[in-house]
């Protein structure tokens, strides 16, 4: 008796840690059905770059050849280009409008807005009209599925880029952008950020202002999704309080896994699933894992600090930056593609699988986890759910699926 009992507690433990064999076939399936829609990518930061060879004449004059990194040619540096996006399976991308807080220092906040955005329908779209079509609602991502082609979409990076002025939210929505980060990593003058909460030099407002909740509320009306990634947590609960719509963290991960500001607690989570918003996992290495971010802690924190001591300085501000970047490189420990499984898990068991989707942050992250270092390993993270025990009808959830439902939420309420 004791024998048999022992053969079958071995046998059951052995059966619990087996992976379920997944074979390629099944990942070609998932994959082919699914639509893998990626709500935040920075490769525009690389592809609205001018060109330093050539002349102000030609740039002027031919503003075909006046852009930086050509995304439909394979690259071998960074995490994006067309090739790539099509060996990930990758059907929409909501590429980053990101405006720098050094822009709204500037004044120049919009106009960076405009070059963003310029970028993603003349540079990528239009340059590649074959392969990429802009869309505008959750129905333009599924023809363009049908139709082979990748569709793009644009969310403003930082809500300064709208110099407080509801007209330009406006503007900015008929060109097509359809989210806006209320914060970067600076505090505006209308919502806090959760990158610079703890500095005693800037003037907080305790979360939305009131004016922040005016654009809040404008953001529902014209049918704009509400981003709450970047902002501090007093402008996340206001955001829960105000917003009609249910928001999206656009890029972020679980700070019960790795505790950085930029993640979000599980009673965020649940509250964010409660009003039918999405936590989109950011695939940074430090927001993946604790000890990930613990390699670069010190860093991380000179490199917070550098836009202030050098605000005065671009130059030094450029150079100081490149060198931490480097040695961040060297120093910090990566992140693997189980620590992206477990971020999913632990959405899914707070909060069900409806909760949660795909904002890699590609190109706008120094450190990618092993196995996930580019948009064409999105195939390795399928096969990883499969072998968690995830059904095809799950992973087209995580993929897709609980974005277009909250695009249609957010659609529906612009039409009422």
């Amino acid at each position: 008796m004791r024998r048999f009992l022992w053969f079958f507690l071995a046998f059951t433990f052995a059966a619990a840690f087996q992976r379920r064999p997944v074979t390629d076939e099944m990942v070609r399936e998932v994959d082919r059905s699914a639509i893998l829609i990626d709500t935040h990518n920075d490769v525009t930061s690389r592809t609205v770059e001018r060109d330093a060879f050539a002349s102000n004449i030609e740039r002027d004059a031919f503003a075909s050849n006046s852009a930086g990194f050509d995304i439909g040619a394979a690259s071998p540096t960074g995490h994006t280009d067309l090739p790539r996006l099509r060996a990930g399976g990758v059907g929409a991308v909501f590429f980053a409008v990101y405006v720098a807080a050094s822009y709204a220092r500037d004044h120049t906040a919009a106009h960076r807005a405009l070059d963003m955005i310029d970028t993603v329908r003349h540079d990528i779209v239009a340059r590649h009209a074959k392969d990429f079509v802009l869309a505008e609602n959750a129905a333009e991502i599924e023809a363009a599925h049908r139709e082979g082609k990748i569709a793009a979409l644009m969310g403003i990076e930082g809500g300064h880029a709208i110099e407080d002025d509801p007209r330009l939210l406006r503007d900015f929505y008929a060109l097509g952008v359809r989210y806006m980060t209320l914060t970067h990593a600076n505090t505006n003058d209308w919502a806090d950020s959760s990158g610079d909460i703890s500095d005693r030099s800037v003037k907080h407002h305790n979360g939305l202002t009131g004016l922040g909740k005016q654009i809040v509320l404008e953001m529902n009306r014209l049918g704009m999704m509400v981003d709450i990634s970047h902002v501090a947590d007093k402008t996340f609960w206001d955001v829960i309080a105000v917003s009609q719509a249910p928001p999206i963290a656009s890029h972020s991960s679980c700070r019960a896994l790795a505790n950085v500001p930029r993640n979000m607690t599980d009673d965020m989570i649940v509250a964010l699933a409660k009003k039918g918003g999405v936590i989109q996992i950011n695939f940074n290495c430090d927001f993946l894992s604790q000890k990930s971010a613990d390699s670069v802690a010190p860093l991380t924190l000179r490199m917070n600090g550098l836009a202030r001591e050098f605000r005065d300085n671009p130059a030094k501000l450029k150079l100081e930056t490149e060198r931490l970047h480097a040695e961040m490189k060297q120093r910090q420990v990566p992140a693997t593609l189980a620590d992206v499984v477990a971020h999913i898990d632990h959405v899914v068991k707070i909060a069900g699988i409806g909760a949660v989707g795909i904002g890699s942050d590609f190109d706008g992250v120094e450190c990618t986890p092993v196995g996930l270092e580019d948009v064409s390993k999105f195939p390795n993270l399928t096969r990883a759910l499969l072998e968690k025990g995830y059904s095809p009808d799950d992973i087209r959830k995580i993929y897709g699926g609980n974005t277009l439902r909250l695009m249609r939420a957010v659609e529906r309420l612009r039409q009422m």
